[in-house]
């Protein structure tokens, strides 16, 4: 079977799920953690070399004080949890998005997670928080302008060394769950020859089973970047 070396998830349901079973958004969001973990580990037996999860948005911030507050604390707590799962599994941890803005005790948990795991040799784990892919953009051409480019080295492979996934292979297979039908910001550039998986599955129930299911499905997918 084919094996996408990047996947990506758009992880979306954690409220939804939550709602079902007349529980708080919170144990939504926890329950979504819990899956992320599990998740790590079948990708890295899986043999995926990067996975791409999008948890938070530069759009995000425009949801309610309290949840985006809570979902500040959540996040602290479970980079500091992800660190003994990440070094058992040599998984590499890389941030994607901006710093800025972000709570200060956030960042440096952030760059704590990458500086301890940086020697990692095993699949890199890319967590999308205050991440949009538009802004991406804007700064990768900003930094074009700053570094002195001419017009005409204003290339895709400029554009792309400039990117907070420069070095990073292109995604081959993005997940939606939840059954939404949009890409929301999420690796625009990134997911040019993506291949798409929709599922209705709502992200905590999103598993090893049903990324087995995407996986199959992708090595179903004939893939021509444009060609015959």
């Amino acid at each position: 079977m084919s094996i996408p070396a990047h996947v990506a998830i758009i992880m979306d349901g954690n409220g939804r799920w939550a709602a079902q079973r007349g529980w708080a958004r919170i144990k939504g969001h926890k329950e979504g953690v819990k899956a992320a973990e599990e998740l790590l580990d079948a990708a890295s037996d899986m043999g995926i070399k990067h996975i791409s999860l999008f948890a938070f948005s530069t759009e995000n911030w425009k949801r309610p004080a309290a949840e985006v507050a809570t979902l500040m604390s959540l996040l602290r707590l479970y980079l500091r949890i992800f660190l003994p799962q990440l070094r058992s599994r040599q998984i590499r941890f890389h941030h994607l998005g901006s710093l800025a803005g972000m709570p200060v005790g956030i960042q440096r948990d952030i760059k704590t997670l990458e500086a301890e795991t940086k020697a990692n040799e095993g699949m890199v784990f890319h967590l999308a928080v205050n991440y949009g892919s538009r802004l991406e953009l804007a700064q990768a051409a900003r930094r074009c302008v700053e570094d002195g480019l001419k017009p005409e080295e204003v290339t895709e492979s400029a554009l792309a060394a400039r990117l907070w996934t420069a070095g990073v292979p292109d995604v081959d297979l993005l997940i939606r769950t939840s059954g939404e039908m949009r890409i929301s910001n999420f690796l625009l550039w990134q997911s040019a020859y993506a291949e798409f998986y929709i599922t209705d599955c709502l992200w905590p129930d999103f598993r090893t089973p049903q990324l087995q299911q995407a996986l199959d499905e992708y090595s179903r997918r004939e893939r021509r970047f444009g060609g015959l």
